[in-house]
Parts: structure tokens; C-alpha cells; sequence
């Protein structure tokens, strides 16, 4: 850790900040089984990615479908429950007041989040910056949005701590050479921790002190 640069904490959205993986898994799965039958699984092999890259992946040239599907998810975003994971609001607060950079950088794009923005006005507050998929070029398990994380900032890599939950997620704060805590929020710990530095359920016993201990490592 180079301790001329600021420290900073990237935070996925869906499954770390709030718990929302269970429900999109419901919905994506449905999806699978109409249109990609032959693929178990489907709302877990997609977490991760932006809305644009599962169309270019999984229903290239289908307009008629992707634009059914956009209109149903919009409609089930609008409706769904947005509840924060337990202890998330309280860490980021502890973050920040020990002069922790911290952002949400995300695969869900602004129409989504300016739903979680009714939901949850004070979320904008919480953290320093929130990071959408308009803005990344590559998306995850690519790590050009933890690096812009670390970019914004103006921090290096090495100084970066990510939170994430899905695979791809993983696999792009890792490829950023970050500090990856997995939250066992949406795969279970056996699935994920040799993905990751450390796995935890919560935030719950999570701490200022753990992250400058791990970031130490």
C-alpha cells in the first residue's frame, strides 16, 4: 500500500450493497428457461454483466426479444424490494469518517439506479462517487470499471479494496490487482473463496481496521 495516495473502496451494487441478487436471479431464470432452454443456470451465468453485453452474448440480432425483455425488467426494477445488506450503511459511514474514498461502481445502468434513488435518496449520500455501466467501455469480469474506481480517485490499484459477490465481479477487482472481499450474499463461500482474499456474509463484523489489515497484506 503506498500511503502517499488515498485509500478506496469499490462496492458492487446488487448483492453488496443491496440484496437484490435472489430476486434478479428469479427473474433472469425465467428468461433462460423461455428463450435459452438448454443453459442451466441462466440468472446465475449472467450476473455481473451489463444489460447491453447479456443481449450482445445471448440474444444477438433477436431486437423483438430484447426489446420485451427490456420493457418486463424495467417494470419488475420499478417494483422490486431495494434492502440494504446488513451492516453496509454503518461500514461505509465508519469508511469515510477514517478519510476511505469509497464508490459504487456498478454494472446496472441509470435508469435502474435512478429507481434505487426513490427508493433510497440518502443513498447518493453514502458514498463518494457511483459508477454505471454507461460509463465503462468493457464490463466486468473485465476490470476497466474497479481501475476507473481506482482512477477517479486518483489512487493506485495496490491502495483499492473491492466488495463483490458474483464471478465476473470477482474476477474483475482480482484482474485490477485489488483486494477482493467476497460477500456470500448470492454463490455460497465453498464457490467463491479461493476467488478472493476473504469472504464474509455481511457487514456486520466488518471493520475500518480489517480493511487497512488486509490492504497491509
Amino acid at each position: 500500500m503506498d500511503k502517499t495516495k488515498p485509500i478506496a473502496a469499490l462496492f458492487d451494487f446488487d448483492g453488496v450493497v443491496m440484496d437484490t441478487e435472489p430476486q434478479y436471479t428469479i427473474y433472469w431464470d425465467e428468461i433462460g428457461k423461455k428463450y435459452h432452454p438448454e443453459t442451466e443456470n441462466f440468472g446465475l451465468i449472467i450476473k455481473g454483466q451489463t444489460l447491453a453485453q447479456i443481449y450482445d452474448r445471448y440474444f444477438r440480432g433477436m431486437d423483438d426479444v430484447q426489446a420485451e425483455i427490456t420493457a418486463g425488467l424495467n417494470i419488475f426494477e420499478r417494483e422490486m424490494k431495494y434492502e440494504y445488506v446488513a451492516g453496509v450503511t454503518e461500514f461505509m459511514k465508519q469508511l469515510r469518517d477514517n478519510g476511505v474514498k469509497t464508490a459504487i461502481v456498478t454494472s446496472s445502468n441509470e435508469k435502474k439506479m435512478a429507481n434505487v434513488y426513490s427508493a433510497h435518496p440518502e443513498l447518493k449520500g453514502l458514498v463518494d462517487r457511483i459508477l454505471t455501466a454507461e460509463i465503462f467501455t468493457r464490463s466486468k469480469p473485465a476490470p476497466d470499471c474497479f481501475l476507473l474506481g481506482a482512477k477517479v480517485f486518483d489512487t493506485l490499484p495496490e491502495n483499492c479494496i473491492v466488495f463483490e459477490d458474483s464471478f465476473h465481479g470477482l474476477q474483475a477487482g482480482t484482474s485490477a490487482q485489488m483486494k477482493v472481499v467476497g460477500l456470500s450474499t448470492t454463490n455460497p463461500e465453498e464457490a467463491i473463496k479461493e476467488k478472493c482474499d476473504i469472504v464474509i456474509p455481511n457487514f456486520s463484523n466488518f471493520t475500518y481496521k480489517d480493511v487497512i489489515s488486509l490492504l497491509d497484506k
